[in-house]
């Protein structure tokens, strides 16, 4: 570890990895459609005109969870790319299994920790949206470092959206969707699409962890901001 706080600082994740099940479908796709549809990490720029053939608006999610949500968005939505970002080996064999059987073209996946892709993989003003649905919101107050929308991460995003690129945040946990709604009006990068908090929009899909959210009498949170 360094004796440099700040870069100590940089080396926490907002994940961390859990030795979930895999089952037989899902490891079958990680091992016969991850040549076809997932990125490998490495220190080069992605061509996203090249990735998809195409020169569409490009949306980032980070944290797709088993990836049903982004393959809707992504079936629903096909002049736009999307590049999903997920850790957990459950749901990259769960959303290539989806890919592969549903001939999705304008979807590719990476398997890799998010803020170094972001860094070393997006080219800067590159990306139209930045998703970050349900994310862990890390209740515990020793472990609020942990959460993946802080300072620093918003200036990353920004730096990587493009002038009116949308930074789109969603949760169920009141308290981390305060702190970003604080976080992002009073960044001056950034402008509110809405007054406060936005409307569930219609076209975001319904996620496993907000249904879980809403059985718990949670309130859904939506912000949305625009990079000016």
């Amino acid at each position: 570890m360094s004796d440099n706080p700040q870069e100590n600082l940089r080396q926490i994740k907002s994940y961390v990895q859990r030795a979930g099940r895999v089952t037989k479908k899902q490891q079958q796709a990680l091992e016969n459609y991850s040549s076809k549809h997932l990125l490998e990490y490495t220190d080069n720029k992605l061509n996203f005109v090249e990735m998809f053939a195409n020169n569409n608006p490009v949306t980032l999610e980070i944290g797709f969870g088993m990836g049903s949500s982004l393959v809707q968005m992504a079936i629903e939505n096909p002049q736009k790319n999307y590049l999903g970002i997920e850790v957990h080996k459950a749901g990259v064999g769960n959303i290539l299994y989806e890919i592969e059987h549903q001939n999705i073209t304008n979807l590719k996946i990476m398997s890799y920790d998010a803020v170094e892709i972001l860094k070393n993989m997006i080219a800067d003003n590159s990306l139209s949206g930045v998703q970050i649905y349900f994310p862990d919101p890390w209740h515990k107050k020793k472990h609020n470092k942990r959460r993946l929308v802080n300072q620093e991460n918003v200036n990353l995003f920004a730096t990587k959206l493009k002038k009116g690129g949308v930074l789109h945040y969603a949760s169920d946990w009141l308290p981390y969707a305060e702190e970003v709604l604080e976080l992002l009006s009073n960044d001056d990068k950034y402008e509110n699409l809405y007054d406060g908090y936005a409307p569930r929009p219609e076209w975001r899909p319904l996620t496993k962890f907000e249904k879980r959210g809403q059985n718990l009498e949670h309130t859904i949170s939506d912000i949305l901001f625009e990079k000016i």
